[in-house]
């Protein structure tokens, strides 16, 4: 063979495996600009990073019809895509959010507000929760426009604002204001059902299809005050510390419903032998003792098994030199979904025992029913995590946090949390400082969302 012609064969296999494998390099880029956007509801706006998408579509010749950047407000913009099909099913919907928590440059070691390649880590607010699939659900869509796949359903990808500060949030604007634009058979959320791994090896692939209930309280304790020089002993921050107290040293009774059951019992051999035998014992008849010591292991595996009530912000006295005429304190309650919320309401006030420590409901609890275990979305999971991860185990679980599939499956749609970017088990920063991720996970990620979405949508090129 001519050394021309052997040349160009070796590059057109090259390129022929470059484009059956995917190059991360636009994903990276669309990662890259949506980081590089304050997004936050403190000192940002979800608009810009709305519009920057919205220009990608239309710039890969996407119908302006078929783009929307739409909202309640200027600063809290949503963008949706339709990516067209033939019709022959109902469309899906692709979900992440563009806005994330705040983040303090002073508290990082680098630039929240840009992306950093450092070590084998991407860093940046976003980066895990949750600008990676928002970036890898747009650079999805772009790669199978520009492959001529013809889906045999509109496959929609809705980006959104407010799902961290509850503001305006885009999910719920949407419902109520332009449902035609996200109207799907399921939504496919990004913002949940992470794969997770130990040393760059992934060995569970979750699937989020229930999550816990979301409630605040607020614990008030008013009082006369007085000059300081006076100290009396009924003083509003003792009283609240002491009910405080008596709150951190409670935990809810241990309970568990079948999502979490078939949690233990599948992931038990991934654990250590004395953690994989309670979870089996866990699993198979919820043996009280193995539960006990579950909930000991690790934050998780507590969060699963009960209600959990934690006080996250203080407040309190107006003045240095004046006795406080109030403390107020903000419990945050993620309760499991068959919980009441009256119930754990009463809970609370049984443990602080003191009427004058008031507890209120700031932000009332939405149960969300479970979603069913569709084998439409489960076997194509499975099937695309048995050729990229061999030997890692698909696992159905229960949020231990709450996303914007609560309001989609209130409005009578089943959510799926599947998100592609395997996370390192034992360090997930999301909400903290240096949030990163491994750059080897996100291009993992790229290519694991781009063959679920091929799978799910249908058709052929």
């Amino acid at each position: 063979m001519p050394a021309a012609l052997a040349l160009f064969s070796l590059l057109l296999a090259t390129a022929l495996r470059a484009q059956q494998a995917g190059d991360p390099a636009e994903a990276r880029a669309i990662f890259a600009e949506l980081i590089g956007i304050n997004s936050t509801e403190e000192h940002g706006s979800t608009t810009p990073a709305a519009r920057a998408v919205a220009a990608r579509f239309l710039a890969a010749g996407f119908p302006a019809a078929d783009v929307a950047v739409v909202g309640p407000d200027s600063t809290h913009l949503n963008v949706v895509a339709r990516f067209r099909g033939t019709g022959r099913q109902k469309p899906i919907l692709l979900l992440a959010h563009l806005d994330v928590v705040e983040a303090l440059p002073s508290d990082w070691s680098l630039d929240p507000f840009r992306l950093t390649e450092k070590d084998g880590y991407f860093y940046g607010r976003g980066t895990s929760d949750i600008k990676d699939m928002a970036a890898i659900w747009v650079a999805t869509i772009l790669r199978l426009k520009r492959e001529g796949f013809v889906p045999d359903r509109d496959i929609i990808v809705a980006l959104t604002a407010g799902e961290e500060s509850g503001v305006a949030n885009g999910v719920q604007w949407l419902l109520a204001n332009r449902r035609d634009l996200i109207d799907a058979v399921y939504c496919v959320n990004g913002d949940a059902g992470d794969p997770l791994a130990r040393d760059g090896k992934v060995y569970a692939r979750t699937v989020q299809a229930s999550e816990k209930v979301y409630m605040d309280l607020e614990l008030t304790v008013h009082n006369p005050g007085g000059h300081s020089s006076l100290p009396v002993p009924d003083n509003a921050i003792y009283r609240l510390a002491a009910a405080l107290g008596r709150l951190s040293a409670f935990a809810f009774p241990i309970r568990l419903n079948e999502i979490t059951r078939a949690y233990f019992e599948r992931t038990a051999p991934e654990e250590t032998p004395a953690v994989a035998k309670d979870m089996r014992l866990a699993g198979a008849n919820a043996d009280p003792a193995a539960l006990r010591r579950l909930a000991q292991v690790s934050p998780l595996y507590n969060a699963l098994v009960r209600t959990t009530c934690v006080a996250t912000r203080l407040e309190g006295g107006h003045a240095n030199n004046a006795l406080p005429q109030t403390a107020q304190a903000i419990v945050n309650c993620r309760m499991l979904p068959d919980d009441v919320g009256d119930s754990v309401v009463a809970a609370i006030r049984r443990v602080v025992a003191d009427t004058a420590v008031t507890v209120s409901v700031i932000t009332a609890p939405v149960p969300s029913p479970p979603s069913p275990l569709a084998p439409e979305v489960l076997g194509p999971v499975e099937r695309i995590t048995h050729e990229m991860w061999p030997g890692a185990i698909v696992v159905p679980n229960m949020e231990t946090g709450a996303s914007d599939g609560l309001y989609l499956r209130n409005a009578g749609m089943p959510v799926y949390g599947i998100s592609a970017v395997p996370l390192d088990a034992d360090d997930i920063r999301a909400h903290g400082r240096d949030e990163r991720i491994r750059v080897a996970a996100f291009d993992q990620g790229v290519e694991y969302g781009y063959r679920l979405v091929r799978a799910l949508g249908g058709g052929a090129p």
